[in-house]
């Protein structure tokens, strides 16, 4: 039986491209590859990007627009993938699609990207749009930055400059599945919390950010703590998935509670409670329970504990 609860991979983190971290300050490398006819490329306006039919649109390089071919286009190396290298362009948010297409955020597209080897290279793209958007003055000096090592790294190298580099973001989230009761009978329960702005009926399992200093393993049990008010003892690593929306990677654990009283904080969450595998499939069935959907880590930590896939999605 927990074999069996094991199954779900995590999805998005199936796949894995070659980055060619060494080749991004290789000028005459990165010119070959874009003049590659098999090279994809991917345009991204602000925080969305360029999506047909509900997909990510790639574009061979002689369908890319002269606005994404300027030199002071912001092109950004993903890496290589089914033998074929990758690259994002950024563009500036006001910019329009093209015939046909439109612009659609990362959420437009998650649930199609579900076991497709190209979803790490979406979220490569999106999150390193996330950092550039969001990283414009050297927070040293306050100097403006410039782009180097294919866009994976920003400078602060004007005439006024201090010089440091500045590096992608990434910012670690835990998130949890706590039990209680003998692991796989019917009395286990698992505790689901509601965010403050979910409409009722909607459950996940609780969340938060690691803080400095502090291990992943404290991180779960600490925000359980502070939100539940639920004392949690042994906690194992399950896996993880990126989330840049905007600069997250997703740690998932199981945990063991030692204490079951609630004692909700009314800050984060609004409610929380503990569920048997029989209150979620009775709560499934009569339409008063709505888990995560199968894109997101929470999912795949409930789904190995039930034991059976959930029919039900936000």
């Amino acid at each position: 039986m927990t074999g069996q609860r094991r199954l779900p991979h995590v999805a998005l983190s199936a796949y894995a491209h070659d980055r060619h971290g060494l080749e991004r300050t290789d000028a005459a490398w990165l010119d070959a590859r874009w003049g590659d006819p098999a090279t994809r490329v991917l345009l991204i306006a602000g925080n969305r990007l360029l999506a047909h039919d509900g997909a990510p649109h790639w574009l061979a390089p002689g369908e890319v627009p002269a606005v994404a071919q300027a030199p002071d286009a912001r092109r950004l190396l993903l890496g290589d993938i089914d033998g074929a290298t990758h690259f994002a362009v950024l563009l500036d948010p006001a910019a329009e699609p093209l015939d046909g297409d439109r612009w659609v955020d990362l959420r437009g597209v998650l649930t199609g990207l579900l076991d497709q080897p190209q979803s790490p290279l979406v979220l490569h793209a999106i999150g390193m749009a996330e950092w550039h958007a969001s990283t414009r003055h050297c927070p040293r000096c306050g100097g403006a930055l410039t782009p180097a090592h294919a866009g994976h790294v920003l400078e602060c190298a004007g005439p006024d400059g201090c010089g440091r580099q500045q590096f992608p973001r990434t910012d670690p989230a835990v998130i949890m599945l706590i039990t209680d009761g003998e692991p796989g009978t019917d009395g286990e329960r698992c505790l689901l919390g509601r965010n403050r702005a979910w409409p009722p009926g909607r459950y996940s399992t609780l969340a938060g950010f690691v803080e400095p200093g502090e291990t992943f393993e404290d991180a779960v049990r600490r925000e359980v703590a502070e939100e539940t008010g639920v004392v949690v003892g042994d906690v194992a690593y399950f896996g993880n998935q990126p989330w840049p929306l905007p600069a997250s990677m997703m740690i998932g654990f199981t945990g063991r509670a030692r204490t079951t009283a609630i004692d909700v904080d009314q800050a984060e969450l609004d409610d929380a409670q503990w569920f048997t595998r029989a209150d979620i499939a009775a709560g499934i069935e009569s339409g008063e329970l709505f888990l995560p959907g199968g894109v997101s880590i929470s999912h795949s930590l409930l789904h190995a504990w039930y034991g059976a896939p959930l029919d039900t999605s936000w």
